[in-house]
């Protein structure tokens, strides 16, 4: 039996994303809360980005995670409104990217869609 390849996904401004193209990708998160955040989907990702990113200007894309070519943990934990979410406890490898994702938002940031980046 097959076992299904998860996909995660991390929303982050482009600027972020670009910083270190050498090196495995590190959020301020990671540092300040031990986690990198990631959603379980595209939906999850669009609401993640217009509840935060809303009023960060610039491109935002979305990071499509393969779960199985991380080398850190993945803990799915809940939040106190019972949703869950994928938090990723060490960098994220590049390789580990296996798309990436533009958020297209509307003239007051609100996100609308997610579309392929290029």
């Amino acid at each position: 039996m097959r076992q299904t390849v998860r996909m995660l996904f991390h929303v982050v401004p482009l600027a972020d994303w670009a910083a270190d193209p050498e090196g495995p990708y590190r959020p301020p998160s990671l540092a300040s809360e031990g986690f990198v955040h990631c959603s379980a989907d595209g939906a999850a990702a669009l609401a993640v980005a217009d509840a935060h990113y809303r009023r960060v200007p610039g491109p935002l894309l979305a990071l499509v995670v393969d779960e199985e070519r991380l080398s850190a943990d993945v803990r799915w934990e809940g939040t106190p409104g019972g949703t869950v979410f994928p938090h990723v406890y060490g960098p994220v490898e590049r390789a580990a990217v296996v798309a990436l994702l533009e958020v297209r938002r509307g003239p007051d940031g609100e996100a609308l869609e997610l579309v392929p980046w290029g």
